[in-house]
């Protein structure tokens, strides 16, 4: 008979590299009661490889046609493969693992499969090492099924060397827990079956490592660190249990759900590639962030509460409830940045929250979404090898901005009541974007899927103007427009405020509902003539605000330090658009207020934005020609400022900008002596960066700087990222090239955050004549450092190399590699001219 629809044989998914939506959503479909049972030795010596033996079991609701296990590793790493009983010849092509038809069955199935693991997400070192398998890096280590709807649990056995840690997702299994070892000079950990969890967010780090225990709230939480320094760990242990503490049992009663996993520790770990990592039950941790020392600013105290708290929300926001596809991974990322920000309120003393949310979010989210790269809060994603290029500030920074705009749209108690619902109807799965919005819709009037996308599913920002009328002493009309940056029709529905600022102090506040493209501010009617307008001056607003007047004089009398900081960042979004105000005035405005300043998070802020255009907007000789005047400056409001950490950011800014001979020696001698400014507390970390800012200006000592600077280290880690360092900041130009040429080998480049702060160094502005030659080699390895690197470090990688150039050579070498690649993975080119924004407007905006 003829075959009807129903009862043709299903059509294998084509075998192709990465993770497919396609095979994703067929596996979806067809696997279930997915189960890893995975034993890895860890030999002694780094270079010999990891011997693994794996039982995957799961079931099939059909098994007419091959499943795929993914594992982008080399073929030879395959030892054997049986399935049901039954060894099978190993097929392994583009990336997978096929498992033939014939040897399933439909309902439950079992996979044993011995095997090398793969190396490039194990993060080896000599003495420890950790997995980091976000986004799909699980299959370079291990064949498994890489998507984030296929929750498994994991049993995870490991051998490790004798006098080494370990510490997974799971408990270490009460039974047997510790035993003598399977092979000779090893101990044995096994842990027992883990949580449900995607395999992103498989984990384990074992090595050398000190444990700490500690209970607070009732709760028991382990510790592995590496650190040595005793005033360190003196000061920062306390704190680091107890803002843990304070985040779970805020994220306890926002969520109206108990932390949901059986365990809760974390490890911190020398020189980690992001500031943190949520892995259920084993939170890993960027050490130098965690552990701080006496000089330690408010600033960077905040910082460690905003990124201890960021990683526990994410045990309910991406961990209990995950995305389906790593499109959503976003949706993660921005419920962890924003429960975060709401738990630094309440949870560090002194910290103004609309403060820290002006400073940390606006210029990092304005910083992509002005380029011609911006990408949208939400992208669309094909294969899961591209999930990497997903990850940037718009996620990270943007998206905290469009949720608090929401927040506030629907009003904070009926937007927590929907959350609470979108994490009990998910929990434990795997949810997506327009479910949330689904759910919040429901309890709103507005129109939230109009809103949604604009705000959510594409680029950019609006650009604002405005309209003051005035009669008597009287306003008649203020006015407001926004029109899209790229000159669309597109409009950003929003609340910001303006504030009416009168010459004898005083100010009023008026609420601006921007949900046309023209709207009228009936409350400023019949308000007396303000001195200036301020407009944001709440810092919620999104977009290039208009500057009234250029209010320079008036900006420092403003009391409130979060009105000051919008304005700062509008005055440089404005002179970055070459609007209003030009860089030589901004760079005079900001002069003038810094010794005024007298709020830490904005003078981080100024001073971040006055050494940028210093380096960035200043042709060489006007930089030399300012530096006298400037140094004198950013000294006098050093030693003038009373607040130790301001003093410090001052001094930081100092060093930053140093040319002169007079300030370089005063540098040298701070470093020599180890003698700090008056009121300024610098560590071990500080006088290590004033030693590599003293030899990228090639300071002529009588003793090598770098070499001392080297001895006086006594952390084997941080000696470790000064030796790799040293070649980067030779004064040999031969010594340079060479280092820039081992960079093409992958080896090189496994300690990502010490190859991008060497790249910072190799392209600093005072080496770039002889820095610009490496910029086509950069770029040609781009792709290579995507299919090889972490999330972040294709951007990283970039920014640290084009983050400084000014010359008009710099900006053609980046079009003319685009004109030369027009089917350059998009994705990639977007990153690119994100990272080269900064040289195309120097072209514009250098004096």
């Amino acid at each position: 008979m003829v075959p009807t629809a129903t009862t043709l044989p299903a059509t294998p998914v084509p075998v192709v590299p990465g993770v497919s939506q396609e095979l994703a959503q067929g596996r979806a479909r067809r696997i279930s009661r997915l189960a890893y049972d995975l034993h890895l030795t860890i030999p002694a010596r780094k270079a010999e490889p990891i011997a693994a033996t794996e039982t995957v079991r799961f079931h099939l609701t059909a098994a007419d046609q091959p499943v795929q296990l993914d594992f982008k590793e080399q073929t030879a790493n395959l030892k054997s493969v049986t399935v049901n009983g039954q060894a099978v010849a190993i097929d392994h092509h583009d990336e997978h693992v096929v498992l033939p038809a014939a040897s399933l069955k439909t309902g439950s199935n079992e996979v044993q499969i011995a095997f090398t693991a793969g190396n490039q997400s194990l993060n080896r070192n000599e003495d420890f090492l950790y997995t980091l398998l976000v986004p799909d890096r699980a299959r370079t280590v291990f064949p498994v099924f890489d998507q984030p709807n296929l929750k498994a649990s994991f049993r995870l056995t490991l051998s490790v060397p004798s006098g080494w840690e370990a510490m997974a997702n799971a408990p270490q299994d009460s039974i047997h827990n510790v035993l003598n070892g399977l092979i000779p000079g090893s101990n044995t950990y096994f842990f027992a079956p883990s949580d449900t969890i995607s395999t992103y967010l498989f984990s384990f780090a074992a090595g050398k490592f000190e444990r700490v225990s500690r209970t607070l709230g009732g709760r028991q939480m382990q510790f592995l660190h590496r650190e040595t320094d005793k005033d360190k760990l003196r000061l920062s242990l306390g704190p680091i249990f107890q803002i843990h503490a304070d985040a779970l049992k805020f994220l306890e009663q926002y969520t109206g759900i108990p932390y949901p996993f059986r365990k809760f520790d974390f490890v911190a770990l020398p020189d980690f590639q992001y500031g943190g990592m949520e892995h259920v039950g084993a939170i890993d941790y960027k050490a130098s962030t965690l552990f701080l020392d006496e000089g330690a600013t408010q600033d960077q105290k905040i910082s460690r509460s905003s990124l201890i708290a960021h990683e526990t929300a994410h045990m309910w926001f991406g961990d209990l409830v995950t995305m389906q596809w790593f499109n959503d991974v976003w949706m993660k990322e921005v419920f962890a940045n924003f429960m975060a920000d709401k738990i630094t309120q309440v949870a560090v003393a002194n910290s103004n929250y609309d403060l820290k949310f002006v400073i940390d979010h606006y210029p990092a989210a304005y910083g992509i979404d002005r380029t011609t790269g911006a990408n949208p809060i939400r992208q669309e994603l094909d294969n899961l090898k591209d999930a990497g290029s997903l990850y940037g500030n718009i996620i990270y920074h943007k998206a905290p901005i469009m949720m608090r705009q929401l927040e506030r749209l629907m009003g904070e108690e009926p937007f927590r009541q929907g959350l609470q619902e979108y994490l009990k109807k998910y929990r434990f799965g795997n949810a997506t974007w327009p479910d949330l919005i689904q759910i919040l819709d429901a309890r709103t009037p507005a129109n939230l899927q109009a809103w949604n996308q604009v705000w959510v599913n594409q680029p950019g920002r609006p650009i604002f103007d405005y309209s003051l009328k005035t009669s008597n002493g009287k306003i008649t009309s203020l006015q407001l427009t926004q029109q899209a940056e790229d000159k669309s029709e597109r409009l950003w529905p929003q609340l910001f405020e303006v504030l009416l600022v009168y010459p004898n102090g005083g100010v009023k506040e008026l609420t601006v509902n921007m949900n046309q493209r023209e709207v009228r501010v009936p409350t400023a009617q019949g308000e007396a003539t303000p001195a200036f307008v301020l407009f944001n001056s709440t810092g919620l607003g999104y977009g290039v605000f208009p500057l009234d007047k250029q209010p320079t004089a008036g900006l420092t009398t403003l009391q409130n330090p979060v009105a000051r900081a919008a304005a700062y960042v509008n005055l440089y979004e404005n002179m970055l658009n070459g609007r209003t105000i030009a860089p030589r005035q901004l760079l005079e405005i900001y002069r003038q207020a810094l010794p005024k300043e007298q709020e830490e998070l904005n003078i981080k802020l100024l001073t971040g934005q006055l050494t940028d255009m210093y380096w960035k907007l200043l042709k060489p000789t006007e930089r030399a020609a300012l530096a006298p005047a400037l140094e004198k400056e950013l000294w006098r409001a050093m030693q003038q400022n009373p607040a130790a950490n301001s003093r410090k950011l001052l001094f930081k800014a100092y060093q930053s900008v140093a040319l002169t001979k007079e300030a370089q020696t005063r540098l040298y001698q701070v470093w020599d002596k180890e003698q700090a400014p008056a009121g300024v507390k610098l560590t071990e970390d500080d006088y290590t960066a004033l030693a590599l800012a003293l030899a990228v200006r090639d300071y002529p000592a009588a003793t090598p700087i770098l070499p001392k600077q080297l001895a006086r280290i006594q952390n084997p880690d941080r000696k470790k990222r000064m030796e790799f360092l040293l070649p980067a900041l030779s004064p040999d130009v031969p010594t340079r090239d060479a280092f820039f040429a081992s960079l093409a080998d992958e080896k090189n480049r496994e300690k990502e955050a010490w190859v991008t702060t060497a790249l910072a160094y190799l392209h600093h502005p005072l080496r770039a004549a002889t820095s610009e030659k490496y910029l086509p080699q950069s770029l040609a390895l781009l792709e290579e450092i995507q299919q090889t690197g972490d999330i972040f470090f294709p951007y990283s990688w970039l920014q640290a190399t084009l983050g400084s150039y000014q010359t008009a050579t710099a900006a053609r070498t980046v079009r003319e590699f685009l004109a030369a690649h027009p089917t350059y993975n998009p994705k990639l080119r977007a990153k690119l001219l994100q990272a080269a924004d900064d040289v195309f407007r120097a072209e514009k905006l250098v004096l």
